[in-house]
This record gives C-alpha cells, sequence and structure tokens, in this order.
C-alpha cells in the first residue's frame, strides 16, 4: 500500500479540536439546526450520568456532528468548529504526556499511536464528500485518534485523521482548548484549512473523550437528587459566514 499522502504540518493554516465525533451516536437525541440550506444534526453525550454533588469524577464524552444539505446543490465548506463544554466539566491535562505534532504529521493510525499512544485521550470518525482525490486535505472518510498536545505553547487537542479513500490521506487538526467564563468554562476551537480547487466538503466528526481526560460533578443544591443542564454548545461555521449553532441539555443524578 502506497504510503500516506503528505500534509505540511498544521501550524500555519489552523487555528486549533475536539471535534471533534462517532458516526453521529444517539440521533434519537440529537439537536438539529438548519439555515440557508444547510443542516447540522449534534448529539452528545456523558457517561457516567450518576455523579457526586461537590467532588470531580471521571466521566467519557461523545460529541458528533453530521452535515448535510436541504436544496440541491453543494454544501459550503466547513471552517471552523467550535465546543464549548459546561463549567462544571473540567480537561485535566495534568501526568498525560504530550504528543508533538511533527511526530504524527504525517502517519498512518498505526504510526501515530506507535509515537504518541501514552498521549491518547480519545477516538472518533470523520467524512467527507471529497470531489477531487488529488487535491483532497482529507480522506473520504477515516479514523480520528485524540491526542494531547500543545501548540504555541498553549493547551490543545490533535484530532489525527487517517483513510485510505480515494487514496492514503493523513491530516491533523489542532484544536486549542481554551477557558471562558459563565455556563461554559471550557472551549475547543478548531480551524479547517482553507485550500484551493473545489475538492468537496467535510459531512461529519465524532470524538469520543476518554475518562481520564475529563471529570465532572452533578453540583445540584441540597434536597433535589438531579437536574438538567447544558452539557454542550456546539458552533459550525462555514463559508460565507454561515453559522449554526446547537445546545445539548443533558441530566445528571447525584450519587
Amino acid at each position: 500500500m502506497p504510503g500516506p499522502k503528505r500534509q505540511r504540518p498544521a501550524t500555519a493554516t489552523l487555528a486549533a479540536v475536539a471535534v471533534l465525533f462517532v458516526a453521529l451516536c444517539s440521533l434519537a437525541q440529537a439537536e438539529v439546526a438548519q439555515k440557508d440550506g444547510v443542516r447540522v444534526a449534534v448529539a452528545g453525550k456523558m457517561t457516567p450520568t450518576r455523579l457526586p454533588r461537590s467532588a470531580d469524577a471521571p466521566i467519557a464524552v461523545s460529541v458528533a456532528g453530521h452535515i448535510t444539505a436541504t436544496k440541491p446543490g453543494a454544501l459550503p465548506k466547513l471552517e471552523q468548529i467550535a465546543i464549548a463544554i459546561n463549567s462544571h466539566g473540567h480537561l485535566k491535562t495534568g501526568g498525560i504526556p504530550l504528543c508533538r505534532l511533527g511526530h504524527i504529521s504525517p502517519s498512518t493510525t498505526s504510526e501515530a499511536l506507535a509515537a504518541c499512544r501514552s498521549s491518547l485521550i480519545g477516538e472518533g470518525h470523520f467524512s467527507a464528500n471529497v470531489k477531487i482525490p488529488e487535491q483532497s486535505p482529507f480522506p473520504s472518510e477515516g479514523k480520528v485518534l485524540a491526542f494531547n498536545g500543545k501548540l504555541g505553547g498553549r493547551p490543545a487537542i490533535f484530532a489525527h485523521i487517517y483513510g485510505t479513500e480515494p487514496v492514503p490521506t493523513s491530516y491533523v487538526l489542532p484544536f486549542l482548548v481554551k477557558p471562558s467564563h459563565g455556563t461554559y468554562g471550557t472551549i475547543l476551537e478548531a480551524s479547517l484549512p482553507r485550500v484551493t480547487g473545489e475538492w468537496g466538503y467535510v459531512t461529519g466528526v465524532s470524538l469520543d473523550l476518554q475518562p481520564r481526560f475529563a471529570a465532572a460533578a452533578c453540583p445540584v443544591p441540597k434536597g433535589f437528587s438531579g437536574a438538567v443542564f447544558p452539557l454542550l454548545r456546539t458552533s459550525f461555521g462555514f463559508a460565507g459566514g454561515l453559522k449554526l449553532i446547537s445546545t445539548l441539555e443533558r441530566s445528571c443524578k447525584v450519587r
């Protein structure tokens, strides 16, 4: 099998996550945003849902996004993804080794694991509609490995994408991990490369973060056993200025 298509490190063309996702988990619970002929369905969950009232406990977080057209014609290119995480959830980078971008770009899935297995914090899936294989920076479908890293001295998640169709292709999308205030305490943000030529468009991305990387509590007032809360807020930005935002509300119970 020929080696992966060599792509330059993404530092010059990308702002940074998570993104991002598994083949759209739990569509029955998906939030749908639609405008200007574009529909984005977003699903997400955390496990377990029974958590301490005041102390953090390890959790797994999953998020998945699927993009479709609601009218004839090509979809606009996805340019930016942002995932905001509720302030009662935390990403834990301490004690997890850092993966260096140059060690996994370019590489196959097995090569990336060999180089940075101790930094692995999640896995997922990626899909795109590829029209011109020789110009596409992405495979039409590929596995995503998420590694703990740093970009420009700031915390980041390196989403390593590798697929073999239409040709073996490797790419890394860095998600910057940014602190925030208010309802959402952490934002994962990634910018997709702007490439010349009508090579196609992204149709889906998923990411499952491991419990060793995330923790949360269920801080409901005494006298209450559970609550509904906004788990995630996602934003998908497209060429031309279109932005579709979804908020995923989920529940937790005190254990």
